[in-house]
């Protein structure tokens, strides 16, 4: 069998030279060429090496926006370059492999493994902490959660980050629209963001879509709130509560801030959102906003 954890080290130099080097990324295949004859042998998976260098190269604007979300505190330059391109190899498995041939557990142990063999113990609890995070993300998937009363327990004790979400919504042409934000995972969702600091939800609200859609909003009624637990890559395990928000707004063109992992926003019309890809414990707070305005509009019909 070709030795793939051989093949995800050879890539991972050809990725360091090819970052601190900057060479265009034409001459990469030539990087991996001569490293895979220095450091390879007869069993190395060279059509995967291929593959997984020219993977990583093409999505390296998404990866990066989706590290910068999961590690804010950590800007890129201020990552070691051999972390920078362990998690971008990583994360390149994680979100875009076939999770058919890479599960993806498989894809974060093999990323720790790296950091751990060539950075040491501490980049792999960093590399563990940025994965595990965008992990959660996603779901999990192929993991089978626990629900014991003693996780439960070890959930109530972790520390609480605050984010606030916005159902923005306005009236156009007779017709109610929704202002909704797309993700580098392929899902539309919601305008969020942290409210730590803030002096109530609403006034995180305000600024959160100011800064993300460039929209005025006036906040009006809570639509829910759910809570998850995320990997941080310094604090660890922490509890993030969100509190949801219906808000309107005018119908001016949404500008999107380019960061934070998001790719495109949009608005559309209510009955245009049936159809969209939204993450599982989004559709219910879009529901209720959504009955929320039909109730309304029923109202003063």
């Amino acid at each position: 069998m070709a030795n793939r954890h051989l093949a995800r080290s050879i890539v991972l130099q050809t990725l360091f030279e090819w970052d601190t080097t900057h060479v265009p990324d034409s001459e990469t295949a030539a990087i991996l060429a001569r490293n895979v004859a220095e450091f390879g042998s007869d069993d190395v998976d060279r059509p995967f090496t291929d593959q997984l260098l020219a993977g990583v190269i093409a999505k390296k604007d998404d990866i990066d926006l989706i590290i910068e979300k999961a590690a804010p505190e950590w800007p890129l330059d201020r990552i070691a370059p051999l972390d920078r391109n362990i998690l971008r190899l990583g994360l390149y498995e994680l979100l875009f492999a076939d999770r058919a041939q890479v599960p993806a557990k498989v894809a974060i142990n093999e990323a720790i493994e790296l950091a751990k063999t060539f950075s040491g113990d501490s980049s792999g609890r960093f590399v563990n902490g940025v994965l595990g995070a965008i992990y959660k993300e996603l779901g999990e998937p192929g993991k089978d959660e626990q629900s014991d009363k003693n996780k439960k327990t070890k959930r109530e004790e972790l520390p609480i980050e605050k984010m606030g979400g916005a159902i923005v919504y306005t009236k156009h042409q007779g017709q109610y629209y929704l202002a909704l934000v797309h993700d580098v995972f392929g899902h539309w969702t919601l305008s969020k963001g942290h409210i730590q600091e803030d002096a109530t939800p609403e006034i995180g609200i305000v600024r959160i879509v100011k800064e993300e859609l460039g929209l005025e909003a006036k906040v009006e009624d809570q639509i829910g709130e759910n809570e998850y637990v995320a990997s941080h890559p310094e604090k660890g395990r922490v509890r993030k509560h969100v509190w949801f928000f219906l808000a309107s707004s005018t119908f001016e063109p949404i500008v999107l801030k380019k960061s934070g992992g998001l790719d495109d926003a949009k608005w559309f019309r209510l009955q245009d959102i049936i159809d969209l890809n939204f993450y599982d414990d989004m559709l219910p707070i879009v529901t209720a906003a959504v009955q929320k305005l039909l109730d309304h509009a029923s109202s003063h019909a």
